[in-house]
């Protein structure tokens, strides 16, 4: 990957593997934009965006994806308590499908990467930006013991909350990628960069990713 020319990193992490710390701090020593799920829920919420939306949007005006993250700020906001994403994206939009999700999401991402080299963290990124010429896809993991302990901290949850929570979400993403992108996120073949966080800080995991780029 080329940093001098404009590039895109995708982060697909397990939750409870601090990989939302990696992406947001890799886009900071990078200097570049981070997008997570916040950002790209918050403008389908504000704008109401479907597909259609987005096309008529698109239709109306070439900087309207520029337009919108100026006015939603691209620092993500402090993330829900239980961070799933199907009951917080039915709660805001209860007639959308999670298909309509998917092809919003989808075009949202790939107006984010064509605005400039970003950092994006989860959203299928892997998947859907795989036609970016300059790319790369990394894959954030731990062991369960590491999430568990990681997920009760920070969600002042039991360690058997914790570890239901991890359950169910593993099954919703990885169903959700499964259905809309063929494969599976589990599929190693589909990252260039695999890190296990178990004995690693973020910072650690932030330098891997700097020298495996050359930077």
């Amino acid at each position: 990957m080329n940093t001098s020319e404009k590039f895109v990193i995708t982060i697909s992490r397990e939750l409870g593997s601090g990989g939302r710390t990696v992406g947001r701090k890799l886009a900071q020593a990078l200097n570049v934009r981070y997008s997570d799920k916040e950002l790209v829920e918050e403008l389908m919420k504000r704008f109401s965006l479907t597909t259609a939306g987005i096309e008529k949007l698109k239709g109306e005006k070439k900087t309207w994806i520029s337009d919108f993250i100026q006015m939603v700020a691209p620092v993500p906001k402090i993330s829900m308590l239980l961070d799933i994403d199907e009951k917080y994206l039915s709660e805001f939009r209860p007639d959308v499908t999670s298909a309509d999700i998917f092809k919003a999401e989808s075009e949202i991402l790939k107006a984010i990467a064509d605005e400039g080299s970003c950092v994006i963290a989860g959203r299928s990124g892997f998947f859907v930006l795989k036609d970016s010429p300059n790319k790369l896809d990394v894959f954030i993991t731990a062991s369960r013991e590491h999430r568990v302990a990681r997920v009760s901290r920070k969600q002042n949850l039991t360690a058997e909350q914790a570890a239901l929570l991890i359950d169910k979400l593993d099954k919703d993403r990885e169903n959700y990628i499964k259905s809309y992108a063929g494969v599976s996120r589990y599929d190693l073949r589909n990252y260039q960069l695999v890190l296990n966080m178990d004995n690693l800080s973020e910072d650690d995991a932030v330098a891997l990713i700097l020298k495996y780029i050359g930077k």
